[in-house]
This record gives C-alpha cells, structure tokens and sequence, in this order.
C-alpha cells in the first residue's frame, strides 16, 4: 500500500482512543469469523516537537512490552502517519491495558488498531487521508491476518477476508449485530501461546471432507450469531486446526471436550491457549459453566462489546 503525499497538520492536543479484546476463529471460521469482547486496552497519545518517543505502560503486559519505536502502538502510528503523507518528530505515549497477552485475545490487534486511529485523530480532518476501509488494510498488513484487526475496529461479530486489488492483498471486513441473548465466559491459563508457534502447527494439507465440514460450519455460525443462538453448539465445531494445535495447549482441549461433552458451546479463542464459550443461559447457568474451570484457568464472564475503537 503506497503511501500518500500530504502535508499534514498535526493537532497540538492529545488524542484518546480504547480498543476491545477479540476472539477469533469461533471454531470452524478460521482467520474469518472473529467477536469484539468488552475488555479494552486504552491509550493517549500527543505529537511532540522533540525527536523521542516518551512511552508509558501500566496494566497488563507493562514490564514485557516495549517502550521505544519498537512499541507496537508506536510503530502502528508512524506507519499510519507515513501513509497519511509525512511523520511527527516525536510521539509520547500512554497505555493502560486490560487485555491479557499471550492468550488469543486479540491484544496485538488492540494495540495496531489502537495506534492508527490514534494517528488519524491527530491529524486534522485524518478521515480525508486515512478511511475506515484503509486503517483495515493497513492493520491487516502489520498483524498479517484481518480477523482480530475487523473486530477490534467495528465491533460485534465480523466476517473478514483478504481481497486482491492492483497486485496487492488488503484486509477487508464487515460487522454483523450479535443476536444480544448471546454471552461469553473465558477460561484463562496461566500459560501463554505465541501465535506464530500456534501457526506451525498447522498442516499444510487437510481432508476434502474437513474442508467442506468447516465451510458448512462457518456459514451456520453466522446465523447462530445473528439469529439462532441455539445453533450456538453445532456451530463453534471445528475441523480445521484446533485438533492440530493440541500438542501446544493440552489443558485447553481438555476442558474444550469436557465442555463439549456436556453440550457447551465451547471453542479455543484465537490462537489460543484460552478457551471461549458462547451461550444463552441465565446467571445461574453461567456459574455452573464457569465451575468448570480447572485449578490452572481463571473464569470470566465478559459482556460482547457491539462497539469496536472508540
């Protein structure tokens, strides 16, 4: 994506942007189907005249992540300025996150999301160089799939995918408004997964009837999401890579088929290694859901934020 050649007029004052968690995949929708969780990390940012990069972390993550140009929100601004037509001298930066890292909950979208709208917000009328369709691509370009980046941008349930224009791939998505009976419970590790070791995993190869299985399950998945949650559990069965990823996150696929053997709509999240669980029981039923949870996970109930970067 070529950037563009604009004299830009950055705003003097701070801009304020926060930014959900999301799970992606939801079993069969793999690198596709993707839900805006109401955690959000938050951050505040303002264009300085000296040439550093004044970063402050707090929250979740604060003593692993980077605190210089290397800072993922800080190198998501500048490739936002850059495409927007020219770059500041400095940023400074603050971050209070909420996401927890490491476990397939989106916190790299969040902080690529995070990082181009608040470079667009400081530049004065940033839409006219910067539209929602291009803050997509771009952050598909720097997190190297879409689902996570469509949800943490609009929010709800999305559907993304990589489109071919002019020789180059961009990120694409759109939001679907979730059918508001349907609530999530997390079960969290104490262990982390990198995505890219999850990604290894995979198999270059799969069968037909797997392939053809899952595309019939992503389908139904949209409509359980939108119109028929008691589909929920047919839904989230997966045959694509979850199965292949078990050997990385065994305590997750266990407590996935204990769920599942008990009718729980229950899928890893993301890349993993914690677990989602997508029902439309009542506060009672929730509680006994969340007893399921192993002495090495911690349960939370978590609210589906319809609303993506605000």
């Amino acid at each position: 994506m070529a950037a563009a050649m604009n004299r830009l007029t950055f705003r003097a004052t701070m801009a304020q942007v926060s930014v959900p968690a999301s799970s992606a995949n939801l079993g069969p929708g793999f690198d596709s189907l993707c839900l805006a969780l109401d955690i959000r990390d938050r951050y505040a940012a303002q264009i300085l005249d000296e040439a550093i990069f004044d970063v402050d972390i707090t929250g979740e993550g604060a003593d692993e992540i980077k605190r210089d140009a290397k800072n993922l929100v800080i190198k998501s601004m500048m490739h936002g300025f850059e495409f927007m037509g020219s770059k500041p001298r400095g940023l400074a930066l603050r971050a209070l996150n909420a996401i927890p890292q490491g476990r397939g909950l989106g916190s790299s979208a969040s902080a690529i999301v995070g990082g181009l709208a608040l470079a667009r917000a400081l530049v004065l009328s940033g839409e006219q160089y910067m539209s929602d369709e291009d803050l997509v691509a771009l952050g598909t370009e720097l997190e190297g799939h879409p689902d996570n980046i469509a949800a943490a941008f609009y929010g709800g349930a999305t559907i993304a995918w990589m489109e071919e224009s002019h020789g180059q791939n961009f990120g694409r998505g759109v939001s679907l408004t979730v059918d508001p009976r349907i609530k999530a419970i997390l079960f969290l590790p104490e262990t982390h997964l990198a995505t890219t070791k999850a990604r290894k995993l995979l198999p270059e190869l799969v069968p037909h009837r797997d392939a053809a299985a899952n595309v019939a399950r992503s389908a139904l998945m949209v409509h359980a999401l939108t119109d028929r949650p008691d589909l929920l559990f047919a839904a989230t069965q997966d045959f694509l890579h979850q199965e292949y990823r078990g050997e990385a996150m065994p305590k997750s696929l266990a407590l996935i088929r204990k769920l599942r053997a008990a009718g729980v709509a229950a899928t890893v999240s993301g890349a993993g290694p914690a677990v989602l669980v997508l029902h439309i029981g009542n506060e009672l039923e929730a509680a006994e859901i969340m007893k399921s949870a192993p002495d090495s996970f911690a349960a939370l109930s978590v609210n589906i934020s319809p609303i993506g970067v605000q």
